[in-house]
């Protein structure tokens, strides 16, 4: 995995307790020198820090959302700012998680071995149907109208896992068991669902109508019937 941060003794830190879990850890100290190791080596996650010289944090996650090559590799963002807005806006543009500084290792690794888990599982053999909305799961693939439509892995997971439950409402806790992979989901402090509800209802377009919030529950997908 990479680990994108200038401060040596958080890359320690990091470098450390991943190496522990068995993870090979690849060091950038600066988003330009992450922009070119990250297509040539395929890291498995990017751990990328928000405050960087240069190009910062949001800018690197922009640009590696925006290749191909890039686009679909799980990052986890690290921020020393206690404003939520600064990381809402890292999860709109692509990050999948975020940890804020200072962070516990515990939750750091416990965060990044769900992020992985959740990449390596294999998608479900069956395609799903609602409407104009085509969901096929072998191909990672979402149409509207034969339209493609270009969703993060997480969007696709949390798509795929509110059609599965056929109009069972899933709770947040329950989205970030499933989605995301924690464990102790209702321990975690985090607006990673809503924030990803909201930016699958915008790419979704009429058909968003159909991802139905559950006032102080959760969420579920109204199909057809």
């Amino acid at each position: 995995m990479l680990v994108v941060d200038d401060e040596p003794d958080i890359v320690d830190l990091i470098r450390y307790h991943l190496e522990k879990e068995g993870l090979r850890v690849l060091h950038a100290p600066d988003g330009a020198t992450a922009l070119r190791l990250a297509p040539e080596e395929l890291p498995d996650l990017v751990v990328l820090d928000l405050m960087l010289p240069g190009l910062d944090g949001l800018d690197v996650c922009r640009r590696l959302r925006a290749e191909t090559a890039t686009r679909r590799l799980p990052i986890l963002m690290l921020t020393a700012k206690a404003d939520e807005v600064d990381r809402v806006v890292g999860l709109e543009i692509g990050a999948d998680d975020y940890v804020v500084k200072p962070f516990s290792p515990r939750e750091l690794v416990a965060r990044v071995k769900a992020l992985l888990r959740r990449a390596q599982e294999q998608p479900r053999p069956e395609a799903q149907r609602a409407g104009e909305l085509v969901l096929d799961e072998p191909r990672h693939a979402v149409a509207i109208q034969g339209r493609p439509v270009d969703l993060t892995a997480k969007e696709f997971a949390l798509l795929a896992a509110l059609m599965r439950a056929q109009g069972r409402v899933l709770s947040r806790d329950q989205l970030l068991e499933d989605v995301w992979g924690y464990p102790s989901a209702a321990e975690i402090e985090s607006r990673t669902v809503d924030v990803h509800i909201r930016r699958l209802r915008e790419k979704l377009g009429p058909e968003a109508r159909r991802i139905v919030t559950v006032k102080a529950v959760g969420y579920r997908f109204e199909g057809d019937g």
